[in-house]
């Protein structure tokens, strides 16, 4: 798919959180708008950056190139006034999308915060690219709390294919996380929204993650199901015979199947445990 890139100067870098993102962080930050992994289900489509767009989501992506200048200057004003800064890294792109590999806005934003850090910081990201900053995360984890969490909604590359085919592929990721959570940083794997897995996907994260955090399209689109609904996400999963996997309850039966493999202390289901720290 052709990708629209733009450089833009941004007025802020931070956002106060509202809503699903409410329950531990103060901020979002998104090192581009828009993304071009371009995920069927991403509830981004329905939101206006992407509603006033006459380009489809997935086409286009904004290069935020003064996110450093911007994000010194905000922690810079947050501290004066003694607020906490618990950064949620990011909640409306990837910040290791393939832009990133040229432009390293990200990179950018972790050198700066190495020098300014924030109390925490949760990346969250689909993207192998992430273990290129381990040099930085490893020094960054001495000052504040940090964790990677990579997106894994499935263990099946044919499912991916349907859902997301842009996204990087799933060994890749695996293969990444791996290597931050040896090198000693605090990781999350990010299973989504749910999709259909085979009954090993256990045995693939098995030594690659301390913490396994479980959401769906039906309990974690930020409107109960309703952006999903309108994504069409149930006509897909119905064409391909995953009826099941859409099922309200499905968190409840992914959540018996991963306690029953892993300490039932790391898994962590939906909104109310959504914050690591």
């Amino acid at each position: 798919m052709p990708i629209e890139i733009k450089d833009i100067v941004s007025k802020k870098i931070l956002s106060e959180v509202k809503g699903y993102l409410d329950i531990g962080f103060t901020h979002s930050l998104n090192p581009y708008t828009g993304c071009a992994f371009a995920c069927e289900y991403c509830y981004v489509r329905e939101m206006p950056i992407q509603k006033f767009k006459d380009i489809p989501w997935g086409s286009w992506v904004d290069v935020k190139k003064n996110a450093a200048e911007n994000y010194l200057k905000e922690v810079s004003l947050l501290r004066r006034k003694n607020k906490p800064i618990s950064i949620f890294m990011s909640s409306a792109t990837d910040p290791y999308q393939p832009v990133e590999q040229r432009a390293s806005i990200t990179r950018s934003l972790l050198e700066e915060m190495d020098k300014n850090p924030p109390d925490s910081l949760q990346i969250q990201t689909r993207s192998p690219l992430v273990a290129r900053d381990l040099d930085i995360l490893l020094k960054l984890k001495e000052k504040c709390r940090i964790m990677v969490s990579m997106t894994i909604e499935t263990d099946r590359e044919a499912v991916k294919r349907i859902f997301s085919p842009y996204a990087p592929g799933i060994n890749l990721r695996v293969k990444a996380l791996k290597k931050i959570n040896d090198a000693g940083i605090h990781t999350q794997v990010s299973i989504s929204p749910v999709l259909p897995f085979s009954p090993n996907f256990a045995n693939m994260l098995q030594g690659i993650t301390d913490r396994i955090w479980i959401d769906t399209l039906l309990i974690g689109d930020g409107q109960m199901g309703m952006r999903s609904e309108r994504l069409g996400m149930p006509q897909l999963f119905d064409v391909n015979g995953w009826d099941r996997w859409y099922e309200k309850s499905i968190h409840l039966k992914v959540e018996k199947y991963f306690k029953a493999r892993f300490p039932s202390e790391i898994i962590h289901v939906s909104k109310n445990s959504a914050y690591p720290f």
